[in-house]
Order: structure tokens, then sequence, then C-alpha cells
């Protein structure tokens, strides 16, 4: 990616934000949001109640003037809009949960879906912790020769909007859903359930009564329940793959999380991610890729177990790499 090509856009988008936040007295998010609904609505400025004021108006109005979003990729925008979204995120000290997956995490679920779903050219992906839409929208534009259905659903309304924007600015369809994952999604299965799985604890017991990975005192992790309830929405042979703690096996409530997929799925592949991409050595993440029982799912004879190469040593990350894909072509059966 040339950067070089998104630097002009963003120096001006950061201008519109910045004026923004002043003009409106709002967070950095909302500025951004704004700014993007002028952008998609052909640069018209939106003005409420006299704001922006008919100066500031007339230099927004210039901004977007030099600005023309068919020059860029989808990736391009993607990439732009992330820079955005990190700035975002150091203004307003964003909680871990809300975090960006990193880039090289999605190319590699990509990768994954690439080489399992080899025949396969439609292709339907839901996320059930979408956030802002990066690793849903990253995976997607790493995919070749597919054509691909997106959907994600998030319980955070400013999230959402942002993913919404986020895949209008990339000319990319993508169905959003606003509401609590646990509950019932009005949500056709899917091929492939994918997600960065927040972590903690699920405060509303009773919805979860019903969970076979629910506690069996106190809230129970959002995880392993996200895991349980993504099944519901897998096709039969469907693939979960899941960004989830290295330790998710290691703790006591791990002993439901297994039971719930030796009886409904397959646990095909656990691969570490480099601990590199996380500041913290404790918050280390694991790529987990289970697959949902029927259809020509069959449980692989040997579970991929191992450590993903450093993405700086570029010689075993291609030697691992291909190792997978040639796994991938042999166990997993779609």
């Amino acid at each position: 990616m040339d950067l070089n090509k998104i630097e002009p856009i963003y120096k001006k988008l950061e201008e519109s934000i910045t004026l923004l936040q002043t003009a409106l007295d709002v967070s950095y998010f909302d500025a951004l949001i704004e700014t993007g609904d002028n952008l998609l609505d052909g640069g018209n400025v939106q003005v409420e109640d006299g704001k922006p004021n008919a100066e500031q108006v007339a230099t927004l109005e210039k901004i977007y003037a030099g600005i023309d979003l068919d020059l860029y990729t989808a990736e391009e925008m993607r990439k732009l809009f992330q820079l955005l979204l990190l700035k975002g995120y150091r203004q307003e000290k964003i909680q871990a949960n809300h975090q960006m997956t990193p880039d090289a995490i999605g190319i590699l679920v990509a990768d994954i879906l690439q080489n399992s779903f080899l025949t396969t050219q439609e292709l339907s992906i839901l996320d059930l912790s979408v956030g802002t839409g990066n690793l849903l929208l990253t995976v997607n534009n790493n995919l070749v020769n597919k054509q691909v259905k997106l959907a994600g659903v998030d319980n955070d309304d400013t999230l959402l909007t942002l993913a919404s924007l986020n895949s209008q600015l990339e000319k990319v369809a993508l169905k959003l859903y606003h509401q609590d994952a646990m509950q019932p999604l009005l949500v056709d299965p899917v091929d492939v359930v994918l997600s960065d799985l927040p972590v903690g604890y699920y405060p509303i017991d009773e919805n979860v009564t019903e969970y076979m990975t629910k506690a069996q005192e106190g809230h129970s992790y959002m995880h392993h329940l996200l895991i349980e309830q993504s099944f519901n929405y897998l096709k039969e042979g469907g693939l979960g793959v899941y960004i989830v703690p290295q330790n998710i096996f290691e703790t006591t409530e791990s002993k439901s999380l297994l039971k719930f997929i030796q009886t409904k799925g397959h646990l095909q592949a656990v691969l570490n991610l480099p601990k590199e991409l996380f500041g913290n050595k404790t918050m280390a993440k694991t790529i987990l890729v289970l697959q949902k029982q029927g259809g020509k799912a069959k449980q692989a004879e040997n579970v991929l177990l191992g450590d993903i190469p450093s993405f700086k040593d570029l010689d075993n990350l291609k030697k691992f790499m291909a190792e997978l894909n040639q796994w991938l072509k042999n166990n997993i059966k779609i």
C-alpha cells in the first residue's frame, strides 16, 4: 500500500474532523461520522440549529471539493479509515475490547478461508462482535475470486455507525445488526463466522440459562458464549474462526467449552499468534479454527497446533504459510 497516496486525503479529513469537533462540540468519532456523512452526500455540509456556521460551512465545502473518493480502492479507503480511527482511539482512550484487530491477523484469516473454500465462489461471513468492521473488511478485501456476503452484529451504536461508514466509503455491502449478540438473531445460516471475540464476563445471566458454556456459578465468559452462539448461525460443515486468549483451554471454565465443541463441532486448529502483535504478553491471542458437524466435515486426524512465526521473519513465515495451506487443503472438507 502506497501511504503517500492516502496522506493528502488523510490530512483533509483530519482538518474536517477537527473543525467539526469545535463547531458542533462533539467527540472525535462523532465528528468523523459527520465528515463521512457529508462526503457520502456529495460534499454537502449538514447544518442543524445554525451549526456549523456559514464561515465554517464554506471552509468544509472547500475541503470536500478537493476530495475524490473514486480515486481510491476499497483497501486504500479501509487503510485511510483505520488511520483516522487510530487517532480517535488515542484521543478517547478506547477500552481494549474495542481496539482494532491488527491487519496481519485479518490477512492471515483471509488466507485460511481462501484455502478452506477452494471450490466455493460464493461465501457468506458473519462477525458477532463486528465493532468498526475492520477485521471483516480486511478479510473481505484479501479474498480472491469470491463473491462475499458480509454481516455483522454489535450492541455499540457508535461502533456500528463507524462500521457502516467504513463499508460505504469502501463501496462494500455490509449488513449490520444493532443488538446483543447473545439474543436470537434474524440472520440466515452462513458459511463462516469469524470474530475477534471480546474477553470478559457477560452480565445478564438470565439470557444464557440454556447455554452449554455458561458458568455453574456467577457470570459466564463472553467469548465462550459467543462461540456457542455462533454455531446456531453456521451452516452444517461451516467454519468458525475466532481470535481468542491464548489460555482459553487452561481455565477451569474451559471444560464446558471443550464439551460443547466435542458435542457440536470439530476442533481443527489452534494457532498461537506472535506475541509481538500485543503490547502486553499476557494479552497474547490465538486463532481458533472450529468446524460445525454435518455436511462433509470430519475431525482432522491431527489437530493443527502451532506457533505462527514472527511477521518480521519472512522466510519462516513463508514456510509456515505453505505448510498451513497444505494442511487446510488436506483436512478441511466443506
